[in-house]
């Protein structure tokens, strides 16, 4: 219609331009259709191949899925997901690794790229802003207070000047079993726990505070440090939501953290002074604070918070960790008679007519050996091993772990893979 009312000549030119019009029309269209489509596949092609896990609500992912004992929730989703399983706990991204090849992956294969630690709030506050070596992030500072930790505190030497006071409170304990055995039947858990938190005192602080007592000096340092592990394994919503703190403020917990902070720094200002008072009696029995305190006069980076870390890390190293393995190792001996069999004949042939035993003997008892890892197996004290977090990407078995990511080592899930026991359930020492 429109070429038959113009001139000829228009009509020509319009049916010679309004394709090109149309085509200059449509060419940034279409380059925005390819753009578009290019755009998809790149993002496909990108994207990382994530490890399988289970879908999660809007905001909360996994949280809700944890429950009380997560080292069991966990192992129970590992069965159905794999050994290694992709989580997103609030705003934190994690995996958890429930098998002994993909431990090692992490732990030791790409070692250095996941091998720091991430800041809950608890962890942050009680180790003194990562004052520690247990709890803090990965960076040339930690490397330093680790080395400084290794070589003055955990060395055979140090280890062996010790052996006394292991000595001295087994034979206490024994003499108390010994002593209530045939007036009243035995609190074996609160005598453990005590025989361990009184080791690790001496050791600390080169004194003991008796849990198994009247007086209120007794139970002190056991209250405390009870309320610190607690807080340690406490849920901060801060920790998963950082807009969220305020919560944490209205449920107390943050009240609570600063009061048993409060607590343990008066506790460690107390022996602390005890220890650097010019006028204390001299004693050739150096305890592990001696140590510290002696560094930090050579040493003038070394300050009073990292002294204070150390021993946290010491206490908590060694109180209930020792104590919990040796009720798991009496429970499984008396609901197993050969296995308690067993180790009574290795512990009697190995005594003879000395009467007791001693640490320069353990070597020699291979089937208490056998009890001890076994119940570590079964019964391992820390189930989801202390967080790390990956530094940098990584790969494991094809899956892409991004940087940032909270990587949860289940020790109990290994400790049961039906692929590396014939029976994990049962209680083998051999």
């Amino acid at each position: 219609v429109l070429t038959t009312t113009l001139h000829p000549f228009m009509a020509i030119l319009v049916e010679l331009v309004l394709p090109l019009l149309i085509l200059l029309l449509l060419l940034p269209l279409i380059h925005v259709l390819l753009a578009l489509l290019r755009g998809k596949n790149e993002a496909h092609r990108l994207k990382p191949k994530l490890p399988p896990g289970p879908r999660g609500l809007p905001v909360i992912g996994n949280l809700h899925q944890l429950g009380e004992n997560p080292h069991h929730t966990l192992w129970e989703l590992s069965q159905r997901y794999g050994p290694l399983m992709q989580l997103q706990l609030g705003r934190v991204p994690a995996i958890v690794v429930s098998s002994a090849q993909m431990a090692e992956e992490v732990m030791k294969t790409h070692d250095l790229k996941a091998c720091s630690r991430p800041v809950p709030t608890s962890w942050k506050r009680l180790t003194y802003e990562f004052k520690d070596v247990a709890f803090s992030p990965y960076s040339s500072t930690w490397r330093e207070l680790r080395k400084i930790f290794m070589v003055s505190l955990l060395n055979v030497k140090k280890v062996d000047g010790f052996r006394f006071v292991r000595e001295e409170e087994v034979e206490r304990l024994i003499s108390l079993i010994s002593s209530l055995a045939s007036l009243e039947p035995i609190n074996l858990s609160k005598l453990l726990h005590s025989f361990s938190n009184d080791i690790i005192c001496r050791v600390a602080f080169g004194k003991s505070f008796r849990t198994v007592g009247e007086g209120p000096e007794e139970n002190k340092f056991h209250r405390i440090l009870r309320e610190t592990q607690a807080l340690l394994a406490e849920f901060f919503v801060a920790d998963y939501f950082p807009w969220a703190g305020w919560v944490d403020v209205l449920a107390g917990r943050r009240d609570r953290l600063e009061k048993n902070f409060a607590q343990l720094d008066a506790f460690y200002e107390e022996v602390i002074e005890t220890h650097a008072d010019p006028n204390r009696a001299p004693d050739d029995k150096v305890d592990s604070l001696d140590v510290l305190l002696h560094l930090q006069k050579q040493d003038p980076h070394l300050t009073m918070d990292h002294l204070k870390g150390f021993l946290l890390d010491v206490l908590l190293g060694g109180s209930d960790t020792s104590s919990a393995t040796l009720e798991f190792a009496m429970a499984e001996l008396a609901r197993n008679p050969r296995a308690m069999s067993k180790a009574q004949e290795e512990v009697r042939r190995m005594v003879g007519e000395k009467g007791k035993v001693g640490e320069s003997d353990i070597s020699e008892f291979r089937y208490l050996k056998c009890v001890v890892m076994e119940t570590l197996r079964l019964h391992p004290v820390v189930p989801l091993l202390v967080h790390r977090e990956t530094m940098h990407h990584i790969n494991i078995n094809g899956y892409d772990i991004p940087a940032k990511t909270r990587v949860m080592v289940n020790a109990l899930a290994i400790g049961r893979e039906k692929a590396s026991w014939e029976k994990p359930e049962e209680f083998i020492p051999e």
